[in-house]
């Protein structure tokens, strides 16, 4: 598996998977068959993108998926979102793909700001039952706070969090830590940056650039690993459109990190503007 391995609740996957968000173009077929035959076994996909569109290519791609392959998608839940369009949500993602099941759904979460009420515990029980009615193995949140996962925890099991999380934007490292005490998957998307100014100050940075020329590899390798490197249940999910920059992606796990450059990374990642 890529960059070893770590549970999404009763999968096993690769530590780097893939973020179908970017995916479109004639080259999609090609970068989707390009990732399962490098070893990714973990795609993260919403029927909203495109919408539809996302998920028709990774079925065109990919159907019949292979039997290891964990396909993660997701249901945005605002405020005044039922249990019901949040199961026509999941059915929509079931059809699209022509999948019977998916690995995990993750609730995503609107203001993460807003503390969990009694709409965020109808909107978990709506995915708790379609896992119990085994449409997913597995119940993931999305743009939370810790109160959020500390709340969905005491009534169901996680498999996942979904979170924003990089260089410049720290700002769920008390959800990465919860998950790590718990042995739950932390997914941190945009792991390159976002917005776009910011994915370009890291890029561009003459600290990565020096550290990727002291470890021979690109910045985006560089920023990529640290988050590797930070804990054990960090999975990636980067996206790309092309194949050069999904091999790029996937080598990002064959950088080792030494103290170095952790230090300089940790100390640089605080000082960029957001």
């Amino acid at each position: 598996m890529t960059g070893g391995s770590f549970a999404l609740g009763s999968w096993r996957v690769g530590r780097i998977g893939y973020g179908a968000m970017q995916l479109a173009g004639d080259e999609a077929p090609l970068v989707l068959r390009a990732a399962v035959d490098s070893g990714v076994n973990h795609i993260d996909t919403a029927q909203y993108y495109g919408p539809r569109v996302v998920n028709e290519l990774i079925r065109e791609a990919l159907h019949p998926y292979p039997s290891d392959l964990a396909i993660v998608s997701k249901v945005a839940a605002r405020p005044d979102t039922t249990g019901a369009a949040l199961r026509e949500g999941i059915d929509d993602n079931l059809a699209t793909l022509d999948i019977s099941r998916l690995a995990a759904v993750n609730l995503r979460i609107m203001d993460p700001s807003a503390p969990p009420d009694e709409r965020f515990d109808a909107q978990l029980a709506a995915l708790i039952e379609a896992r119990d009615e085994g449409l997913i193995d597995g119940i993931g949140l999305s743009n939370i706070s810790r109160r959020h996962l500390v709340k969905a925890i005491d009534q169901t099991e996680i498999v996942c969090v979904q979170n924003l999380f990089n260089l410049a934007d720290r700002r769920s490292l008390d959800v990465l830590t919860e998950c790590a005490a718990r042995n739950i998957a932390f997914v941190p998307f945009c792991p390159l940056g976002w917005p776009g100014d910011v994915r370009n100050q890291i890029l561009a940075s003459p600290v990565l650039a020096a550290q990727a020329e002291r470890l021979s590899a690109t910045p985006a390798q560089v920023a990529l690993s640290w988050l590797l490197d930070l804990a054990p249940n960090i999975l990636l999910i980067p996206g790309t459109r092309t194949r050069a920059h999904l091999t790029e992606n996937l080598h990002a796990a064959d950088i080792q990190l030494d103290d170095a450059a952790r230090a300089d990374l940790t100390a640089y990642g605080t000082h960029i503007t957001r």
